[in-house]
C-alpha cells in the first residue's frame, strides 16, 4: 500500500485532505515548516506524523501531494523530480479524488468556510458524508454518499474540479495579486460554472451573480422577491436569528439559527436550498441549523471577565464589515473594538479606502503591522497610510496591547488572516500576569 507524502501538510486544505484519506485507512505523512499553525492541532489528534521540511522525506513508493505554495525549487519537489516521482499538486488530486462521491462544492469570494462547515454539518446528519472544510479541518467516512468541500478561486484553482453541485456565496474583487479586476474574477466563476453537473446554488442577491450562465439548472436565493427561496420575516433574539423560508414564493418552514449577521442567514438559506434540491427531511435541516457551532476562526468567542474576545479571519473589507456588522448586531449595548491586521501588501494598497470605510464602523480601531505571505513580504506602502485614512486609529503592537484594558465591557474584535492571534494571545497573558 503506498504512503501519502503532504508536502505542506499544515495547509488549510492541505491538512484535511491528509485527515479524510487517513480516515479512510490510508498511510499519510507530512512535511511542513516547524513554526506552529492551528491546523496541525487536528493532524496530531489522528497522529498523523508530521515531518520538518527536508529532502529525504521523500522516498520511493510514496504518493506525493504538494500544497499549492511551493514551487519547483522547493528541496523535497526537486527530490521527487530527481526520483521521478510523480507529483500531485493539491487541487489535482481533489478534483480527481471527488468522482467517487455526489460532490458539492462550496465556493464564492466569501463565506466559503463557514458555509461549508455548515453544510457538512447538516448533510452529514442525513447521510454518510465526507468533508474538506478551508479552517483545517477534514473527516472521510467509509461509505460516504456526499463529499462537501470548499472550493477556492485563487489562481483559478477551482477549475480543477467537476462537482456534481456549486453553491457560489457571491462573486467579490479579491486576490488583487492574481485577478486583475472584478471583471476578471467573474470570468473564473463563469468557468467554473460550465463545469457544475447538476444544478448551481447561487446567491440571488449579488448582482455578479446574476450574469452567471450555466448548463444545469440555476437555483437562486436571498432576501429579494425574486429568489427561488426566499428568507423573510428575521427576527433576531437572545438565542440566534429566526426566520421564515419561502420556496418560489410557498410557505417551506420557519427556522432558527444562532448566528446573528445577515450574512449567517445567508449561508444558512444556501444549505437549506440544496438540502431541499435533494429531498433531506426538513426535520434535520432545522435541528442542525439550530445546532452548529461555526468553524475555527470565524466568530470565535470566549469571555475573559467582562469583555468579550472574538476572534476571526475576515481580510476583506466586506468581510470586515459584515463582521462587525454581526457583532453590533449580538452586543447591541457595548462598545466594539476592532483590531485589524492586514494581510498582503497588494491586497491593503488595492483596498486602502475600502479597509477605512468598513473598519471606520468600529467604535475604536487598532491597526497591526501589515502581514506579507509566501508570495509577497513587502510593499511601497505601510500601516501608516491606513492609520491616516481612519479618525482616531492607532497602531498596536504585541508589547503594547494593555491598551485595550481600558474597554472594560468592551468587545475586542480581532480580525485577519495573518497572525493576528498572538495579538489576542499576548492580551489574554497581560490579563493574568502578575503585577
Amino acid at each position: 500500500m503506498t504512503k501519502y507524502h503532504f508536502i505542506g501538510i499544515k495547509g488549510t486544505g492541505m491538512s484535511p485532505l491528509a485527515q479524510i484519506l487517513h480516515d479512510n485507512g490510508h498511510d499519510v505523512q507530512g512535511s511542513d515548516i516547524e513554526q506552529f499553525i492551528f491546523t496541525q492541532t487536528a493532524l496530531e489528534e489522528k497522529n498523523i506524523p508530521v515531518l520538518p521540511f527536508d529532502k529525504n522525506n521523500v522516498k520511493e513508493g510514496q504518493t506525493i501531494i504538494a500544497g499549492n505554495a511551493f514551487g519547483e525549487q522547493h528541496e523535497e519537489i526537486q527530490e521527487a523530480n530527481e526520483k521521478n516521482i510523480p507529483i500531485h499538486r493539491y487541487h489535482h488530486f481533489l478534483g480527481e479524488y471527488l468522482s467517487n462521491f455526489t460532490s458539492i462544492a462550496v465556493t464564492g469570494s466569501h463565506g466559503k468556510t463557514s458555509t461549508t462547515g455548515l453544510l457538512a454539518h447538516v448533510v452529514g446528519a442525513a447521510k454518510p458524508t465526507s468533508y474538506l472544510i478551508g479552517d483545517g479541518t477534514g473527516k472521510g467516512s467509509k461509505g460516504s454518499e456526499y463529499f462537501v468541500f470548499e472550493a477556492c478561486e485563487y489562481r483559478r484553482h477551482f477549475l480543477s474540479y467537476n462537482p456534481d453541485y456549486a453553491i457560489i456565496t457571491n462573486i467579490d474583487f479579491d486576490h488583487p495579486d492574481y485577478f486583475s479586476d472584478l471583471k476578471d474574477v467573474i470570468s473564473a466563476f463563469q468557468s467554473m460554472a460550465m463545469q457544475v453537473k447538476k444544478a448551481i446554488i447561487a446567491c440571488g442577491d449579488d448582482a455578479n451573480l446574476q450574469e452567471i450562465h450555466a448548463q444545469v439548472p440555476v437555483v437562486f436565493y436571498g432576501f429579494g422577491d425574486h429568489n427561488d427561496f426566499q428568507a423573510k420575516n428575521v427576527n433576531r433574539g437572545d438565542e440566534g436569528t429566526t426566520f421564515d423560508v419561502f420556496v418560489r414564493n410557498t410557505f417551506y418552514g420557519t427556522f432558527q439559527i444562532p448566528g446573528y449577521g445577515t450574512h449567517n442567514v445567508l449561508n444558512a438559506l444556501a444549505v437549506i436550498a440544496i438540502c431541499h434540491y435533494e429531498t433531506l427531511p426538513m426535520d434535520i435541516i432545522k435541528e442542525q441549523l439550530k445546532s452548529f457551532t461555526g468553524v475555527k476562526r470565524r466568530f470565535s468567542e470566549k469571555s475573559v471577565g467582562n469583555q468579550i474576545l472574538i476572534d476571526d479571519y475576515a481580510h476583506h473589507p466586506t468581510e470586515i464589515k459584515v463582521t462587525i456588522e454581526a457583532t453590533k448586531y449580538k452586543y447591541k449595548n457595548r462598545e466594539v473594538v476592532a483590531i485589524f491586521q492586514p494581510h498582503t501588501f497588494t491586497r491593503t494598497k488595492t483596498f486602502l479606502d475600502e479597509f477605512a470605510a468598513s473598519l471606520s464602523e468600529a467604535d475604536h480601531v487598532y491597526l497591526c503591522d501589515i502581514f506579507g505571505s509566501a508570495r509577497e513580504n513587502a510593499g511601497n506602502l505601510s500601516i501608516e497610510n491606513l492609520i491616516e485614512k481612519i479618525p482616531n486609529a492607532q497602531l498596536i503592537t504585541e508589547d503594547k496591547v494593555d491598551v485595550l484594558k481600558k474597554y472594560k465591557d468592551g468587545v475586542l474584535l480581532f480580525m485577519g488572516a495573518g497572525d493576528i492571534q498572538k495579538f489576542q494571545r499576548a492580551y489574554e497573558e497581560t490579563l493574568t500576569a502578575k503585577p
